[in-house]
């Protein structure tokens, strides 16, 4: 799953609001801007921020990003995530539930995230060895598509925690989880490189796929 850091993300935007609000005050009558024009815009921009955080969880920043122009490289990026996922689950028979690029289709499934695949949950969080190993291939393989494809991840926080969560519940030791994690990478690494024509081919349909405001 990918996840860009949502709070700092909403705090970033309120800050920018905050800094337009500012200079609009300061500067905008002396380059012959209505008083009351800025009185408009600031009031639009402070229920902007509310109706955001009320009705799209704060998300309707990343909506707007999406559907602005440069909005199909961010989404690129989060369908290269997701397909990485998709390539190395189905390489280990895991099967994926659905696959959710861009913020649009994620708070239409009532998520808040930007991307997303969901997997069939484990019947038990004592896995055998194995399992654990098909498991840290699969959650590592989001961050792997997009270092290979674009050099370092930004999302991946969510995979990573989860991949956690599994193997501190099996009983393992710290070194055991974190040697067979880096084997998985190494693994996963090599099997993206080797693949990287399906990788692309399988985000391009991905990202033809991904719903945007207006559109």
């Amino acid at each position: 799953m990918v996840e860009d850091s949502q709070g700092s993300t909403g705090t970033l935007r309120a800050g920018l609001v905050v800094v337009g609000i500012t200079i609009l005050g300061a500067f905008g009558p002396a380059v012959g801007i209505s008083p009351a024009w800025i009185v408009v815009v600031v009031l639009g921009g402070l229920i902007a921020l509310s109706v955001d955080a009320a009705s799209w969880q704060g998300m309707g920043g990343h909506l707007l990003a999406e559907a602005l122009p440069g909005g199909q490289s961010r989404l690129q990026r989060i369908a290269v995530h997701e397909a990485g996922h998709v390539l190395i689950a189905e390489a280990e028979d895991l099967p994926v539930q659905r696959v959710l690029v861009g913020t649009l289709a994620c708070v239409s499934a009532g998520l808040r995230s930007s991307g997303a695949t969901e997997f069939t949950v484990p019947d038990s969080v004592k896995m055998p060895l194995e399992d654990l190993r098909r498991w840290s291939r699969v959650l590592q393989a989001g961050i792997a598509a997009e270092k290979l494809v674009y050099g370092k991840a930004r999302g991946g926080a969510d995979d990573r925690a989860l991949l956690g969560q599994l193997w501190g519940l099996s009983g393992h030791d710290v070194e055991t989880a974190q040697r067979e994690q880096r084997r998985a990478r190494r693994e996963i690494e090599q099997q993206l490189r080797n693949d990287r024509p399906s990788l692309e081919q399988r985000a391009a349909a991905l990202l033809d796929a991904a719903p945007r405001l207006g559109r």
